[in-house]
Formats: C-alpha cells, sequence, structure tokens
C-alpha cells in the first residue's frame, strides 16, 4: 500500500504523434469533440489494432483527462449493451460486424514518483493509458529495476494487470501494489492491492471480465544500476554473460530487444511479419506425466512462478507439423519468424478465428496437449 500520501514530483515520457486515425473525418456526419474527451461515431476499429482486422464501432469514446471520468462513464451507459475497452489493440481480435455498443478507449497518459514503501521501494504511479514501452523507458532512465525485462512489449501500462504480462522472468505480479478501478456492478471507484487482483500466469479477475475499468497502477521498483538476475539462456548469450548474471539496466533492455526482434516480437522490426497479436497461444499447463513424456522428446518444460509445470506453445506447433510461412487459412499464415499467425492480406476476423481453430486441433491431435488462446475477441 502507499507510505501515506502520493507525493514527489511527476516524470513524463514523450507522447508518440497522434496515429491519422484518431482525427478522421466524420462518418454519418457526426463527430463530437470536447477538450479532455472525443466520441466518433462509426469508428473505424482495425487500424487500433495491430492485426488490423474487424469492423466499426457504434462509438469510441476516448478519454485524456482522469477527472473527467464520471462523464465518461455516464456517456458510455447511454449506448446499449456492457461498453468494452480498447487499449493500443495489440493482444484483440475485432469481429467482421464491428461492435454494437460503446467502446472505452484510456489515453489518460502520466507517470511519478509517489513516495517509498517501508523496504525502501519507489512507487510510481502511472496512468492506465501510458503507453508500457514509455513507461519501461522511464524507469530505466530513473534507475529503477524491476521492469526492465518488459521492453519492448506493446500496449499499455493498464493492461498489463489483465492479463499480468510478463516476460524474460519478470511480471506484472512482481511489482504491481494497487490498482484504482471503476466497479461497474458497484458504481463507484475501488481501489484493489495486488493481491486482490487475482494475479496467475497470464490471468487476473481483471482478465476476460467487463466489471472494471482500471484508471491507475502503482508500482514498487527498487534503485539499482543493475538489473534482475538474467535467468534467460537467450538473453544471456545475447549480453555473453552466466545466467544469474546481473549487468546494467540499458544494457539487459537492449538484449532483450535482440532476442525478441529476432522472434518478430517488437513492433515495426519484422515488415510482413507486422500484423500479430505476439503469441496466440499461453504456454499450456501440463499433468507430471505429460511433462515427463514431453521432456523425452526434448520440450522446453519448465516450473512457472505461479507453481505451475507449462510447456511452449511454439515448440507444440510446431512439432503439430506447421512450419514457417504456412499458409493456415486464406489471409493467415504462420510467422516467419516465430510459431505464431500472422495476419496478410484478405484476412478477416473470422478467418482469423478458424486458423486459431485448426491449429488448436492439430496440437491436440498431435501432442495431446490442449492449448489456450490468450487474444481478446471484441
Amino acid at each position: 500500500m502507499l507510505d501515506g500520501e502520493p507525493r514527489g514530483v511527476p516524470v513524463t515520457s514523450p507522447s508518440p504523434p497522434r496515429p491519422p486515425w484518431q482525427d478522421p473525418p466524420p462518418r454519418n456526419g457526426i463527430q463530437e469533440k470536447q477538450e479532455h474527451m472525443r466520441v466518433i461515431h462509426e469508428a473505424p476499429l482495425a487500424p487500433m489494432t495491430t492485426l488490423g482486422i474487424g469492423g466499426p464501432a457504434a462509438a469510441l469514446i476516448e478519454l485524456h483527462d482522469p477527472a473527467d471520468f464520471p462523464e465518461f462513464v455516464a456517456l458510455a451507459d447511454t449506448f446499449p449493451g456492457e461498453p468494452v475497452c480498447l487499449g493500443e489493440g495489440s493482444n484483440v481480435l475485432v469481429s467482421d460486424a464491428g461492435c454494437a455498443g460503446a467502446v472505452l478507449r484510456m489515453s489518460t497518459k502520466g507517470v511519478r514518483m509517489a513516495g517509498n514503501t517501508a523496504d525502501g521501494r519507489v512507487l510510481v504511479e502511472v496512468q492506465a493509458g501510458h503507453l508500457l514501452a514509455d513507461l519501461v523507458a522511464t524507469t530505466i532512465a530513473e534507475g529503477l529495476t524491476g521492469m526492465e525485462m518488459l521492453v519492448g512489449i506493446p500496449g499499455t501500462t493498464g493492461a498489463t494487470p489483465v492479463q499480468n504480462v510478463g516476460a524474460y522472468g519478470q511480471e506484472t505480479a512482481d511489482t504491481l501494489v494497487q490498482v484504482t478501478a471503476w466497479d461497474r456492478k458497484l458504481r463507484r471507484m475501488v481501489t484493489m492491492d495486488a493481491a486482490e487482483c487475482g494475479l496467475g500466469h497470464r490471468t487476473s479477475v481483471f482478465k476476460r471480465s467487463r466489471r472494471w475499468t482500471l484508471l491507475t497502477l502503482v508500482f514498487a521498483l527498487r534503485r539499482s544500476e543493475l538489473s534482475a538476475p538474467v535467468t534467460y539462456r537467450t538473453v544471456a548469450a545475447a549480453l555473453d554473460v552466466p545466467v544469474g548474471s546481473r549487468v546494467p539496466l540499458d544494457e539487459v533492455a537492449q538484449a532483450v530487444l535482440t532476442v525478441r526482434r529476432s522472434k518478430g516480437m517488437v513492433l515495426g522490426c519484422s515488415g510482413s511479419d507486422d500484423r500479430s497479436v505476439g503469441s496466440v497461444f499461453l504456454s499450456p499447463e501440463i499433468s507430471p506425466a505429460q511433462a515427463e513424456g514431453l521432456r523425452a522428446r526434448h520440450a522446453p518444460v519448465n516450473r512457472f512462478p505461479d507453481g505451475s509445470t507449462r510447456v511452449s506453445a511454439s515448440w507444440l506447433i510446431r512439432q503439430a507439423g506447421f512450419e514457417l510461412r504456412r499458409p493456415v487459412v486464406p489471409g493467415v499464415r504462420i510467422s516467419s519468424l516465430h510459431y505464431t499467425l500472422v495476419a496478410e492480406e484478405g484476412a478477416t476476423a473470422a478467418g482469423f478465428r478458424q486458423a486459431v481453430d485448426m491449429v488448436f486441433q492439430e496440437v491436440l491431435r498431435r501432442t495431446g496437449v490442449r492449448l489456450t488462446s490468450e487474444i481478446d475477441f471484441l
């Protein structure tokens, strides 16, 4: 929890230029603008996702100032059905028909140092719409360790607790202290500590639930010139250091980016493979008997922080006979760099879902392991 009232000075990182879709021409002659809130009717959603697939939203409501949130909620409630939240669209597949209700886009920005914990960690308060990449860059520049392995992950900070975002030995659960959210069931703001968020392997109480809209997040990081221990062999190899080494923060960040780029996991780095959602499937949990059999086949089987034993989804997809660059359905193929699905010209949401199901069925048939998609379907 916070040590008294938040205090300190704001630290903000540069915001990227406003993408063209945020200023589209009026559709059906309707576009409303306010100083800190924007409403666009029949807003195209495909350009707001990394897959570039999907139909329009009946209304897109974009919030820039947290102080306007009550008006934001009241406006969303005027549209039919439950509203859905959209961040940077890096883990989302929008229906070909689009969304009949309101789509909420949290575009609030800001990072500030908010005091210290009793054990000397620095509390960092972040607005939900702040880009995760910008937050990680800020923490590295400030000499704070705890998020450096998350470099290169797209999306907003508010999305990180939803599936307990993590990579290369770090995850949101390691540093998250509390969140402030709008609870649609209680119709009020609530503060939840990390334990109440139910963070597990790529899951939380927020996953696939529309009850909460996350507004602010507080993380606790440690001051250090050195990173957390490097536990992944690929990152250690990129650094040319033994596993378990600690290195300067900027050096480990560059090494993680190198590894991610080699897999096409950094947006804008992989050309024709850019239209993806990263990893389509979770590393599935397996039984002790499955683990024994898969280890005999030299599969990458590992214990995870939540105590589960899991096997690499990429390895399973390769074992199921899918090859790099292989077409799966029209407009959807396996990436040329990594065993995941990417979209091409002509791709549809229906086709992408069909491809996901085909990979699931073939992996189950060939390996006996059930994959779970981590895509959010709108």
